[in-house]
C-alpha cells in the first residue's frame, strides 16, 4: 500500500466518486489542486457518468497517466494506449474481478440507468467495494511513477 492509496481511500468517504479519489490522491504530483483534479475528472465516476461502464477507478489511472505522461503529438497515441492497457491489465489482475467494467466490479446485471448518484449513507459504503477499488487504482499508479521517472515538466 501505498500513501497514495491511502489519500484515495479516505477521499471516497468523504463523497467523492471513484476517478476522483484517484485524481485526488495524485494532485499535488500532477501540480493541481484537490479541487482542479476533483472538477477535472468528476464525469468519469459510476463508470463515466454512473452509465456502468469503464470503473471510474482505472479512468482515475488514465487521467492520472495522461496528465503526467501523456503526449500533445498525436504520433505518441501509441505509446500512451500501451501503457494504458498495461495498466489496465494489472488492474484486472488485481481487483479479484478480471474486469475494469464498473457494473461487474458492482455485481449489477445492467446500467442502472439514472444519473442520479446514490445517497452516501452507511449502507452504501458497506455494500461498495469502491474504497478497495480506489486504493488499487492509487497504488497502481504510484508503483508506474516510481519504475518510471517523471518528465522533467512534471517532477514535482
Amino acid at each position: 500500500m501505498s500513501i497514495y492509496g491511502d489519500k484515495a481511500y479516505e477521499t471516497f468517504f468523504k463523497g467523492y466518486n471513484c476517478a476522483q479519489c484517484v485524481a485526488i490522491a495524485f494532485a499535488p504530483v500532477m501540480h493541481m489542486t484537490e479541487s482542479q483534479a476533483a472538477r477535472m475528472s468528476s464525469g468519469f465516476g459510476g463508470g463515466f457518468g454512473r452509465l456502468r461502464e469503464v470503473c471510474g477507478a482505472f479512468s482515475g489511472i488514465t487521467f492520472v497517466l495522461s496528465t503526467l505522461y501523456g503526449s500533445d503529438d498525436p504520433a505518441q497515441k501509441t505509446a500512451t494506449y500501451t501503457e494504458v492497457q498495461a495498466l489496465a491489465a494489472e488492474y484486472r489482475r488485481r481487483n479479484g474481478k478480471n474486469t475494469i467494467v464498473c457494473r461487474e466490479l458492482l455485481g449489477l446485471q445492467k446500467a442502472e440507468g439514472s444519473p442520479v448518484a446514490s445517497p452516501r449513507t452507511a449502507e452504501y459504503y458497506k455494500k461498495r467495494p469502491c474504497p478497495e477499488l480506489v486504493r488499487i487504482a492509487a497504488d497502481i499508479m504510484a508503483e508506474y511513477i516510481e519504475t518510471h521517472p517523471l518528465p522533467p515538466t512534471q517532477e514535482v
